[in-house]
């Protein structure tokens, strides 16, 4: 019985300290029962933290957005708050509370955890400055921007990034706490009135820069030592969109290649690969982007003697997934141009077919490119359904050795039976297999993406300063707009034609000067070979003179087709050949003026960018990525693939 008194005696003290200290934050507390345990985040840890970098925090799903309001009564979306601290390099904690809450397990435990984690971010001000601390309180009635302010000023100082936020209503809240799976009711008392109390689940989520949630903490598992940790974690990790170096640390991402092979030689290896150990299918209305196209995008152009019909892109999307359309049943068109790169491929320069026969020019990405009036790097063709036909027949990519070899395939498999007939009204032919395929793919479209709400939607909080700088530069002192094209209504980044901007120029003209070359010869295992050796044993590179190889004009030397920049932060590596593995080295390539040669486009000038300013243009390309390309990717990923 002593013991008992004890530990019951040992509980108050502990909780009368704690509402001390939350009472001197600025919370109104009721007094809780004696009886109540004290959640973890209040004691010490009872296990060693986890060191930092040892472990993997998996991707939960993108952080859901939704319309908010500052301290300051500024009108904001959470993902323009979260895209502004990720173009800082930073990342967030977010936590749902209210300011009257009177659980001691609830609300002010995710303020204590946060106020040790602040005390400990100020003894370490480099992981301060990498780390964001978001609290939304999600009683809006009494929570006003006001009482926000004062609540958060006594908890906020300059050395900690700490962001008080609320909504305008319970409408503009709901679809937030829906998308973060917050089950909130409120509490009212014998008289029907409400108490300004609610029931709910204590939750906060850690958010990468790229507002994908990478782990999310109750009660029991919210303690600042874990946080810390997990944060450190995230820090080191640093994920990048885009990013082709294969030898660097890269946490699992629905974006990234398939698989870094980081920790290759370890006998305990495990791939990361999305499409192979993380592969979540979902099949996707495709027709909706072709008939309502997103926010930014016109009215999709589609042929006359080729509408659009919801069993023709079925048609389409299984054939542009199935290997058995290659000479050897391995290859598909999604092989090239692959769902969760981009469709494209971020982990080759230059594309490869089948068994391994080299492709001289880079994927390019099949974001919108119903949209595009001439086809290829050197526009050699202007319509889809003609377009399909040529990687099913070359040599170095599906290799079939005639038209009527595909069409047989397709026969004698009997999961297309009766699929064409439905589709077009007649069995399989070179007609409308091109018909089919070129239905699949321009439902591949993709906008609304913050710019797209900032300047076609007019919402003035869905761009963040550093994006709207580099706006400023894309259509004034860069002059990126006189090819990637922007009009009144809508924005395709480009103007469908061709430039030299000398990339091409110099692989033709420059000779390899190394006597030395950098070769990996297994995951992460590097070697210096003499030129000689790797040149012994390589194909000898074909010549790419661009349009002149189409159109046999002097002039067209080294032209090719302007890309479009939606969903450009997901198609890495850059020009025609993949030459350029980062966004950023793309406008540094610019900001020096191309390469010089006597057919260089006149528009390839020097800009005389600073960095800031390079800094701010990449985050303005970083925001034309669309809200729709997990969608894309996941009904790709729910494709058949020609397996069986």
């Amino acid at each position: 019985m002593a013991t008992h008194n004890h530990s019951r005696t040992y509980v108050k003290s502990r909780i009368l300290l704690v509402m001390l200290a939350l009472f001197a934050a600025g919370f109104a507390i009721c007094q809780p029962s004696t009886q109540q345990k004290l959640a973890p985040g209040y004691q010490e840890l009872g296990f060693t933290a986890p060191i930092p970098g040892s472990y993997e925090l998996p991707l939960l799903g993108k952080a859901a957005d939704g319309k908010v309001v500052d301290s300051t009564n500024n009108n904001l979306t959470l993902h323009s708050v979260m895209q502004e601290a990720g173009h800082s390099g930073k990342i967030i904690l977010l936590s749902f509370i209210y300011s009257t809450c009177s659980d001691v397990n609830g609300c002010p435990l995710a303020m204590a955890v946060l106020h040790k984690i602040k005390s400990r971010l100020k003894k370490d001000p480099e992981m301060a400055k990498h780390l964001k601390l978001l609290t939304l309180s999600f009683n809006p009635a009494y929570d006003t921007p006001e009482r926000m302010k004062e609540f958060g000023s006594r908890l906020q100082d300059g050395e900690v990034d700490w962001q008080f936020l609320t909504t305008r209503s319970e409408h503009d809240l709901q679809p937030i706490l829906t998308g973060y799976h917050q089950n909130i009711q409120k509490i009212y008392d014998a008289n029907g009135k409400f108490t300004q109390t609610f029931n709910h689940n204590l939750r906060v989520y850690l958010i990468d820069q790229h507002q994908q949630i990478r782990n999310i903490y109750n009660t029991e598992l919210l303690h600042a030592d874990t946080l810390i940790a997990d944060i450190k974690t995230l820090l080191l990790t640093k994920p990048e969109l885009g990013n082709t170096d294969l030898t660097s640390p890269k946490s699992p991402s629905i974006y990234q290649a398939g698989d870094n092979k980081q920790g290759y030689d370890s006998k305990t290896y495990e791939t990361q690969s999305v499409a192979i150990s993380k592969r979540q299918g979902k099949p996707a209305d495709l027709l909706k982007t072709i008939l309502q196209p997103p926010l930014g995008l016109p009215k999709l152009p589609v042929p006359a003697d080729n509408p659009i019909t919801p069993a023709k892109i079925s048609l389409g999307r299984k054939l542009f997934y199935d290997r058995r359309l290659s000479i050897n049943n391995t290859f598909s068109c999604a092989m090239c141009h692959i769902p969760e790169q981009g469709f494209t491929s971020n982990e080759m320069a230059t594309a490869v077919g089948v068994e391994g026969r080299t492709v001289k020019r880079n994927s390019p990405t099949l974001y919108n490119v119903g949209y595009q009036t001439r086809l290829f790097h050197d526009a050699r063709e202007n319509t889809l359904e003609q377009q399909v036909w040529a990687p099913l027949l070359s040599h170095n990519e599906m290799a079939n050795p005639s038209i009527g070899n595909v069409i047989d395939k397709i026969n004698i498999n009997a999961d297309y039976a009766g699929l064409f007939e439905q589709a077009f009204g007649k069995p399989p032919g070179m007609e409308n297999i091109g018909m089919a395929l070129a239905s699949y793919e321009r439902s591949l479209n993709s906008g609304n993406s913050p710019f797209d709400r900032w300047y076609f939607g007019k919402d003035s909080n869905a761009l963040g300063d550093q994006a709207q700088r580099g706006f400023a530069l894309f259509t004034g002192q860069a002059h990126c707009n006189q090819c990637h094209t922007i009009a009144n209504q809508y924005a395709l980044f480009t103007d469908n034609q061709l430039h030299n901007t000398g990339v091409g120029f110099k692989a033709a003209m420059a000779k390899p000067v190394k006597s030395l070359q950098h070769v990996q010869v297994a995951p992460g295992i590097y070697a210096d070979v003499p030129t000689t050796v790797v040149e012994s044993v390589s194909e000898i590179k074909a010549n790419d003179l661009g349009r002149y190889e189409v159109s046999q004009n002097p002039s067209d030397r080294w032209h090719y087709k302007t890309p479009a920049l939606r969903n450009i932060m997901l198609t890495a590596p850059y020009m025609h050949d993949g030459s350029i593995a980062t966004l950023r080295e793309v406008v540094a390539f610019y900001n020096e003026g191309g390469i010089a040669n006597d057919n260089i486009d006149p528009l390839i000038k020097p800009l005389q960018l600073n960095e800031q300013q390079i800094e701010d243009l990449v985050a303005f390309m970083e925001a034309l990525t669309s809200d729709n390309t997990e969608e894309l990717i996941a009904d790709g990923f729910a494709a058949p693939v020609g397996d069986r």
